[in-house]
């Protein structure tokens, strides 16, 4: 059975949820692309169709269908799999999968705005991994700059109206989970391009568009039993109803939404191969600001002055980090 979240909508909250007796159901499972535009679409159809699971299933087999088109083509090289790999290859599957289904949960739990913003503390969970995992010792300044990131988070959580705790410890689980992604794939490409080196540049491992596309697989794998267990029965009894929204226009959109995260997550991957995590999570802090702003108008979101003044606030947080990086 779905997990249903019983809240009122309010008038912040773009939605059909009418349609669904004024309630969200939530059903664990979606991550941003350099327009926004596969996020905003995600957004639109978890609060449309209640299966927040199911959508992601599709968004991930359409990915793999991209992925599995671009090597019949010949676009890209096919990768030489071997035990060693898949069982590298199979964490970051399980990260990727946890973090967009958590921000699929966090989409149709709360606005796509107050996602975003709570998902710029971003920097906070890489330097938190990165001390744990990596034994790296921040400087003082790249602390403190953490503050105002923290600080204007709390800000727009408590001023905005769609706020629910767990739409809020979604998005945080979602940033936890893509960070853990970030810092074991940038080990992967390091520990390849190292191996390569050795080999002579005839290292058959993977690059990073194999690596995307490997994880990618394993994941829509993995979300094939997730999405039966959690949705199955209650999508089943829709059909026989006759209620929902399984149209040719629903699938379409969730497919164009699925080759949209395909391209964000790719151009993502691209950019982890040439920097570190640390940039990674910048450059993904400063596209959030684009797509909270964009959200906004899209959705037509009232924002009140306190909200605006902790997103500004989490924003210039993200600027000094940056520049106490440098």
């Amino acid at each position: 059975m779905p997990i249903e979240i019983s809240r009122q909508l309010t008038p912040s909250s773009p939605s059909s949820g009418e349609a669904w007796g004024g309630r969200r159901c939530l059903c664990p499972a979606a991550p941003p692309d350099p327009t926004g535009r596969g996020l905003r679409r995600s957004a639109a159809q978890v609060q449309v169709f209640p299966f927040a699971t199911t959508c992601t299933f599709v968004h991930l087999t359409t990915a793999s269908l991209v992925m599995l088109a671009i090597w019949t083509l010949g676009l890209h090289r096919l990768p030489s799999l071997g035990r060693g790999v898949l069982n590298k290859v199979a964490p970051l599957a399980g990260f990727y999968l946890l973090g967009f289904w958590a921000t699929n949960v966090a989409l149709a739990a709360v606005n796509v705005s107050l996602v975003h913003t709570t998902m710029t503390l971003e920097p906070v969970f890489s330097v938190l991994l990165s001390v744990a995992f990596l034994k790296f010792a921040p400087s003082l300044s790249a602390l403190v700059a953490l503050l105002p990131i923290v600080a204007g988070v709390a800000v727009a959580c408590s001023a905005d109206s769609s706020f629910t705790w767990f739409g809020f410890a979604a998005a945080l689980a979602a940033n936890l989970a893509f960070q853990f992604r970030n810092m074991y794939s940038k080990k992967y490409m390091v520990e390849n391009s190292m191996d390569s080196f050795e080999a002579g540049g005839n290292y058959t491992g993977l690059d990073e568009v194999n690596l995307f596309a490997c994880i990618t697989l394993a994941s829509t794998m993995l979300m094939v039993p997730i999405v039966l267990f959690v949705d199955g029965t209650s999508l089943i009894a829709r059909l026989e109803s006759g209620v929902g929204h399984f149209s040719a226009p629903w699938f379409g959109k969730t497919a164009l939404a699925g080759v949209c995260r395909a391209v964000d997550v790719l151009a993502g991957y691209a950019l982890l191969a040439r920097v570190n995590p640390f940039t990674h999570s910048l450059s993904n802090c400063a596209r959030r600001i684009g797509v909270i702003g964009a959200s906004l108008i899209l959705f037509n979101i009232p924002t009140s002055t306190q909200s605006l003044a902790g997103i500004g606030l989490a924003a210039a947080g993200t600027l000094a980090y940056s520049f106490s990086n440098r």
